[in-house]
């Protein structure tokens, strides 16, 4: 938004220097970008004098001037008519730049240099004036520059607006500000209208279809008016900032959009069917031709200004090219409209429109200046085109807005900016900015916000105007009070930094995921229906189809990544992952929330090397990680049992193992069957390991119990026993721990064999005992019967015999 300081003047008094103005506006959030002077072009315009003449020698239409201008004197070819010796006026130097963009430079006419150029009024944006360079008063000293002489000076500031502040996309709007600042009153321009014309409603009448989307139009008609060149102060005005003027028609409803912030369209009231307006939706797929000649196809959502037979203007957007003012336009209708800023938005953004008018129309317009823009917009055109005004103005209002009414809190004011400002202090400021304020305590105040402050609804917003009227550079900084002691992390934080550093000291790198995934990732693990893991909670607006619902399980994350590291052709590939898992509830509900640690191993079990040969990773090597972690957080009579229905949909059968701790599945590790990774485009077996991080945590034993270590030697004993095939020898090494033998010290398997000459069906388990005691030396006598006697109730309870010979 460009703003003239000469055009502000007019509304209200400035007496600030236009930087310190600039620095004020920039503190009451009206951010000022840049700020130039219009007139700085004239620094290079000279008060010259003319000291003698000389015709052309090549033209007879042309002088020679020689032309002093200071501290030179210049030759100058020139051929206006009113060159005389003696004559003060304005001379151009080489380089300088003419507000009709022409660039003055030395150079030959017909043979002759000239150096400089002598200006019309026209030329240098001064006046209307083209028959003759400009004369100066004798009292301008030669060689000044023209600026200085004349005292022309007007400062444009360019502001940067934030969407919410329509109201000043406006010189008054502006000025209300200027006004709030300086505590100056803000004085609108009198408007009043003469009553000579027919009534309006004999002429045209208005029909709102769409009240929703145009909630108020208003018309006036003028008839007899002539269109043509508008006065050089209208001219001026537009170019000020930075319009250009076409006709005084359409200058007219430029120069009171830029006032008001009220965009306004003149049609030739005479090109109009019927002589009426109507208001509607446009249909799905309604072709419409705008201003600029261009097509335009339009949705069922755009809004129409139609006459009795067809569109004549995209509302809010641009007028139409069946129903522009031309040169021979004799009576014209000025439309003023409040419309609904989403369907403004929404079409400008879809056919690709950027105007001043759309601009406005889809930040919010005052519904209450719609009349008074109309009339301002009368008044100056019959000032400047002529013509007839008809009596009154239609005013098509279905849906008027109420009064908006907000209660501000004094106290709470001051707790959110932090000062200590009292409640007729806050009054004050919001009466600045034209609020109206009904005090109704000793705290609170009864707010009405104006109508063309449309981004005023909440009390947040007026805390915001108090801030900004009172000075954001008052408000004073303070630092945030920290609490000497710190909170301690969670135990669940502790407790995942500890997995983490224990995966990384076994070979892992640890994976990060987003906690979106594909909506069918559950199907891609061929989880049954009743699996919690396949109720998957959608987003309502995914960034890709990859990332359409939340995570119900790390393992289609770690896959993926799997599958990209082949890819690469890094096969050897140990990562672990820690991350929630989100499991759906009822509609409306929050999801339940689940810490896993899930980790994939695939590929060589060791780096290579030179002095060992590469061998593939398997089931136990996966088992070792999970053993380890166990060992680490000291969880005892854990028992890997068959997986539940779950994990062993996608878990190769017979090569994974559910992990219970006190009846309760803790975990479950495996080799994933190859149409499960296949369906991840792998071509190699990864081995997993999932541990559910809330149940692992509640394992994990509060204190630590230690021994001394043993003074006695321990002694081992072993046993063998022929079981059926089928059986879980994890069942015998529970047993034995059950039996609570005080010098039993610990048990494990050493050695599984099928085949001849073990029986068909049945498998051979050789288990190695340690036997110790912590305060003797134990005989092998005594030993010997601990022993017998523990294989005794080993091949009564699980029906074992034992190997012959």
């Amino acid at each position: 938004m460009n703003v003239s300081l000469s055009w502000l003047r007019e509304y209200v008094a400035v007496e600030m220097d236009p930087s310190a103005l600039s620095d004020a506006l920039t503190m009451v959030g009206l951010e000022v970008e840049a700020m130039e002077d219009r007139y700085r072009y004239l620094r290079t315009v000279r008060v010259g004098k003319i000291g003698s003449t000389a015709p052309h020698p090549q033209a007879h239409h042309l002088c020679i001037c020689r032309v002093e201008a200071g501290d030179r004197s210049l030759s100058v070819v020139c051929g206006a008519p009113n060159v005389r010796v003696g004559l003060r006026a304005p001379v151009a130097l080489d380089g300088t730049r003419l507000p009709g963009g022409a660039t003055v430079r030395a150079g030959v006419i017909r043979g002759v240099t000239s150096e400089a150029m002598l200006c019309s009024e026209a030329e240098l944006g001064l006046g209307a004036d083209t028959a003759g360079i400009m004369e100066l008063p004798t009292s301008y000293r030669v060689g000044e520059a023209l600026s200085t002489a004349m005292g022309l000076s007007d400062p444009v500031f360019e502001i940067g607006l934030t969407p919410n502040r329509a109201d000043c996309l406006s010189i008054l709007g502006v000025a209300r500000e200027v006004a709030a600042i300086t505590g100056a009153a803000v004085t609108p321009a009198n408007v009043e209208l003469p009553r000579s014309g027919p009534p309006i409603e004999q002429l045209t009448s208005v029909t709102i279809q769409a009240p929703h989307d145009c909630p108020r139009y208003a018309a006036r008609v003028l008839q007899g008016l002539r269109v043509g060149p508008s006065p050089f102060w209208l001219q001026d005005r537009l170019l000020s900032v930075g319009l250009r003027p076409i006709n005084n028609v359409v200058d007219v409803t430029n120069f009171v959009m830029m006032e008001t912030g009220q965009p306004l369209h003149a049609f030739d009231f005479d090109r109009l069917e019927e002589h009426r307006i109507v208001v509607r939706s446009a249909r799905e797929g309604e072709v419409f031709v705008t201003l600029d000649g261009q097509e335009k196809r339009l949705s069922a959502q755009a809004l129409l200004i139609c006459d009795g037979r067809k569109p004549v203007a995209l509302a809010g957007v641009m007028g139409g090219l069946n129903s522009e003012i031309s040169d021979a336009t004799r009576n014209v209708l000025i439309e003023s409209a409040h419309f609904n800023p989403r369907c403004i938005r929404r079409t400008a953004k879809a056919l690709g429109y950027n105007t001043q008018a759309s601009h406005r129309f889809e930040r919010g317009v005052d519904p209450d200046g719609v009349i008074r823009a109309a009339d301002r917009t009368a008044q100056i055109m019959l000032q400047v085109a002529g013509g007839t005004l008809a009596q009154g103005a239609i005013d098509a209002n279905p849906l008027p807005l109420s009064k908006k009414e907000i209660v501000l809190s004094a106290a709470k004011t001051n707790r959110i900016l932090g000062t200590c400002l009292g409640r007729d202090q806050m009054v004050q400021l919001l009466r600045a900015i034209a609020m109206e304020t009904e005090i109704l305590d000793q705290d609170r105040v009864r707010v009405f916000p104006p109508t063309f402050r449309v981004d005023v609804d909440k009390p947040i917003d007026l805390v915001e105007e108090v801030a900004r009227l009172w000075g954001y550079d008052r408000i004073p900084t303070t630092s945030p009070l920290f609490p000497a002691e710190s909170t301690p992390p969670s135990r669940l934080m502790v407790f995942r930094r500890s997995l983490s550093r224990h995966m990384v000291g076994l070979g892992f790198m640890e994976a990060v995921n987003y906690s979106f995934t594909r909506a069918d990732a559950p199907d891609r693990l061929m989880l049954p229906p009743e699996d919690p893991r396949t109720k998957a909670l959608a987003i309502l607006n995914p960034l890709t189809e990859d990332q359409a619902v939340m995570r119900t399980s790390l393992t289609p994350c770690l896959l993926e990544a799997m599958s990209r590291n082949l890819r690469q052709q890094n096969r050897n590939l140990r990562l672990f992952e820690i991350g929630k898992v989100f499991i759906a509830r009822q509609v409306e509900e929050l999801p339940e929330e689940r810490e896993m640690l899930c980790a994939l191993w695939t590929g060589s079990r060791d780096e290579s090397s030179w002095h060992w040969k590469e061998t593939p990773c398997d089931f136990y090597d996966i088992k070792g990680v999970a053993d380890s972690l166990l060992e680490t957080l000291k969880i005892e009579e854990v028992f890997f049992t068959q997986p539940s229905a779950g994990p062993s949909r996608y878990l190769r059968p017979g090569y994974g193992a559910g992990i219970r701790k006190g009846g309760e599945e803790i975990g479950w590790l495996g080799e994933v069957r190859r149409e499960v990774f296949e369906r991840f485009e792998c071509n190699q077996p990864p081995f997993l390991l999932e541990l559910d991080l809330e149940r692992l945590l509640a394992a994990v034993p509060e204190t630590v119990d230690y021994k001394p270590l043993p003074r006695f030697p321990a002694t081992t004993r072993d046993v063998t026993l022929i079981l059926d095939a089928s059986f879980a020898t994890d069942a015998v090494l529970r047993h034995v721990k059950g039996l609570e033998e005080r010098w039993l010290q610990s048990l494990h398997i050493f050695d599984v064999y099928q085949g001849d000459p073990i029986p068909s069906g049945k498998k051979s388990v050789s288990f190695r005992i340690v036997y110790q005691s912590q305060e003797e030396t134990l005989e092998d006598l005594e030993v010997n019967r601990l022993h017998e006697r523990i294989t005794g109730e080993l091949v009564r309870t699980f029906h074992a015999t034992l190997p012959q010979g």
